[in-house]
């Protein structure tokens, strides 16, 4: 067999608590000297915002904000930040948040210099070269979750307000100049937003390394980023002030996020359009997929995921892991079914459709088929599974 592979990696990032203040030098590096926070609905009350507007101020950066963005973010809330942006004659985005915030701020700096509409550019083909490069803000980004690891990536998921389905938006310049991964600010995270966001992360390690494409660098990260997911996500759950745990499940969400070039597969591609039709959480979407799709790709990666479990210190090979990923679960109270998201059966045709079309379907171990889609659905929506 012929090794081929087109790699890249990610940004500057400066990680550790308290570098918050370096925002200022942050904008300096990027060339922003009249930055747009953006952010999602819930966080822009919070004091976490209040005093990174703050550091704004007093670095002379003013204290502009745009927050008008949903939990799944769509077009209608990407206009409104684009006519934010240009009407505030800013000149680079600062994406503060979780995954919404951080997807559609770098969406923001990506559009508002674009003359062609946001669905022009979905990760299809060459399709990112439609964009005017030049016209391309730089942005900076400052996760407060630990999950998407959206901070180091080229791409945002944007839904589609009338057909309800996800959009993946790349290009190069998409991906932040300057990363600012400060555990501190993650402390205040609502106890499910912790449990969904991380095991979200672990997900993507999970989905990464279990691709069978070619990328052994993303292999190992993805490796790394469970056992840290492991070994913190509980410490987190249980005392959220231990920034230690908060430190190291920011790196997993960003390892995820690096690992996962090498693909995902069906929990993402099922998660997907129930966020999209349901408007449920993805991270705990992913985390009550995870177990059927797990049991529905095992005979692809049983040897694989044996290897795994020797890693984090799991006895029992697959089985083991299995019940390990169970007991994660319920331990921190997890929905076993889709059902218990408010996650129905009567749209199973449109969601299976849309599943077997996303691009995280293409690095499934096990075709993912139209069939295998809506097995799987009616099984995540139903009772608890069991290996």
């Amino acid at each position: 067999m012929t090794l081929t592979a087109n790699w890249s990696y990610p940004t500057a990032i400066r990680f550790g608590a308290g570098r918050i203040k370096e925002l200022a030098d942050a904008c300096a590096a990027a060339g922003i000297k009249k930055p747009l926070l953006v952010t999602d609905k819930g966080l822009a009350s919070l004091p976490v915002t209040a005093s990174t507007l703050d550091v704004m101020e007093e670095a002379g950066l003013g204290r502009a904000m745009f927050f008008e963005v949903d939990p799944n973010p769509t077009e209608i809330n990407l206009e409104a930040g684009v006519a934010a942006f240009n009407a505030g004659r800013h000149d680079g985005v600062i994406a503060f948040g979780g995954g919404s915030g951080l997807d559609l701020g770098k969406l923001i700096a990506f559009m508002a210099g674009q003359t062609r509409p946001v669905w022009d550019f979905e990760d299809i083909g060459d399709w990112w070269t439609r964009a005017d490069a030049d016209a391309i803000y730089p942005n900076i980004a400052v996760p407060t979750t630990a999950g998407t690891g959206s901070e180091v990536g080229r791409a945002s998921v944007i839904t589609n307000s009338e057909s309800h389905v996800k959009k993946i938006i790349f290009h190069p310049k998409i991906l932040p100049s300057v990363v600012i991964c400060d555990p501190e600010l993650t402390v205040g995270m609502p106890k499910m937003i912790t449990v969904g966001t991380g095991i979200d992360a672990f997900v993507h390690c999970l989905e990464a390394y279990s691709s069978p494409h070619y990328h052994p660098m993303s292999q190992g990260i993805a490796l790394e980023g469970m056992r840290l997911v492991k070994e913190n996500l509980p410490k987190v759950v249980a005392n959220p002030n231990d920034i230690e745990a908060r430190g190291h499940m920011m790196s997993a969400a960003a390892m995820g996020a690096v690992a996962f070039q090498k693909g995902l597969g069906g929990i993402h591609a099922l998660a997907h359009p129930v966020g999209a039709v349901y408007n449920t959480h993805h991270g705990l979407t992913n985390a009550v997929i995870m177990p059927t799709v797990l049991k529905f790709n095992r005979a692809e990666i049983e040897e694989r995921i044996e290897k795994l479990a020797s890693y984090l210190d799991i006895p029992g090979g697959f089985d083991g892991f299995f019940d390990f990923v169970m007991k994660m679960r319920s331990d921190m109270g997890v929905p076993n079914t889709l059902a218990e998201l408010g996650v129905g059966t009567d749209k199973i045709d449109v969601l299976a459709e849309e599943a077997v079309k996303d691009p995280s379907a293409g690095g499934n171990p096990v075709e993912f088929t139209l069939e295998a889609a809506k097995a799987l659905l009616i099984e995540a929506i139903g009772e608890q599974v069991s290996a």
